[in-house]
């Protein structure tokens, strides 16, 4: 490698590490305080999720490391990690992606209209292909919001939505938000999903515990929710 590359190639390590350097040197501890709404507030402390554990992953290191949106309120910390803990359980093949949470401090997040306060999280929709969990189309990163599905989830003749898992995860959410002091306020997911969604065996236990999922959207929020569920979670 000739020096004007080493040097080329150290000087970007280097800004990446210093990008980066938030989320690595970062130390959960203390309480999260959420001030304002979902749509309008900010975040005080806010803690860090765990880039990977044992059946999830952060769906993208730019979204995480350089954007710093892997940040939420300490209860929904603690929310999120025991429902995948349950999920080990409930669907033990599965690798959970988890995508968008806040900013550090909260606030404004292009594009979304909220993720303000740290109640906030977009999930990756499992999918399957021939029955069986894929897996390919996870590595995507912020590219995956891209991704179309059509109105009974299917992205083409052998790649569909798991619905049954995605409802044991909102099961498994919903179960760990009541055993800490939470909720789960609001589900949104593209409307015309709804349908195959709670004609699931697990998204019909959904329904009955009557956990909220937004009944209208505006057409281009509608549209961007095919490919991933975000959940508001409230006191």
């Amino acid at each position: 490698m000739k020096r004007y590359q080493m040097i080329l190639l150290a000087l970007l390590v280097s800004t990446l590490a210093v990008l980066a350097w938030p989320e690595l040197t970062h130390r959960n501890e203390g309480r999260s305080l959420a001030r304002g709404s979902v749509g309008n507030g900010t975040l005080e402390n806010g803690w860090l999720l765990p880039y990977y554990g044992k059946n999830y992953r952060y769906f993208s290191p730019l979204s995480y490391y350089i954007l710093n949106r892997g940040y939420v309120h300490h209860r929904v910390h603690k929310v999120l990690l025991e429902a995948y803990a349950t999920c080990e359980t409930t669907c033990p093949e599965v690798r959970f992606r988890l995508m968008e949470c806040a900013n550090k401090h909260g606030g404004a997040m292009w594009p979304h209209r909220t993720h303000q306060v740290g109640l906030s999280a977009d999930f990756m929709v499992p999918k399957l292909r021939n029955g069986r969990p894929h897996r390919q189309l996870d590595q995507l990163g912020i590219w995956h919001y891209a991704l179309s599905f059509n109105e009974h989830g299917q992205l083409s003749d052998r790649v569909k939505i798991d619905f049954e898992t995605m409802a044991k995860h909102l099961l498994a959410l919903d179960d760990a938000a009541r055993a800490n002091g939470l909720s789960v306020r609001k589900v949104i997911l593209k409307l015309d999903l709804k349908d195959d969604f709670f004609a699931t065996q697990s998204g019909q236990e959904v329904k009955r515990r009557g956990i909220y999922f937004a009944r209208s959207l505006p057409p281009l929020v509608n549209e961007l929710h095919d490919d991933h569920y975000h959940v508001d979670f409230g006191r």
